[in-house]
């Protein structure tokens, strides 16, 4: 028989190699962590979400320094699209690429500092 587990909550957590990533978040989603120790770790609490940013030991470095953007994306559904590419271009991190229209909306692509993929979404309706 599979033993289950229990848990609470769900969250993401990001590592933050080079020390960007708080403040990169902090101008993003326009508000301050709910909770921050600098150097070491931050936490958002967002309608939906807890996002978590902490910077790795030292002896963890390496692994983290050696990701790419992976399979993970941090959505973010957002009420106007052209509005939120500015905010990312005027922040120095333009999406790359064009917007994509898809079935359930209109979508682009950027990157975070550590090159973690957002997803900026912006349903139909």
């Amino acid at each position: 028989m599979v033993q289950s587990f229990h848990y609470s909550r769900v969250f993401v957590a990001l590592a933050d190699v080079d020390g960007r990533l708080a403040q990169f978040y902090r101008q993003v989603l326009h508000c301050e962590p709910t909770f921050s120790i600098p150097q070491v770790y931050s936490e958002f609490e967002l309608p939906g979400l807890r996002l978590g940013i902490f910077q790795p030991k030292a002896s963890q470095q390496p692994e983290f320094a050696a990701a790419s953007s992976g399979s993970m994306s941090l959505c973010i559904e957002v009420e106007n699209l052209q509005e939120a590419i500015a905010h990312l271009t005027h922040l120095g991190h333009p999406p790359p690429g064009a917007i994509m229209h898809t079935s359930h909306g209109d979508e682009i692509y950027a990157y975070d500092p550590a090159g973690n993929r957002l997803i900026l979404h912006q349903s139909k309706g």
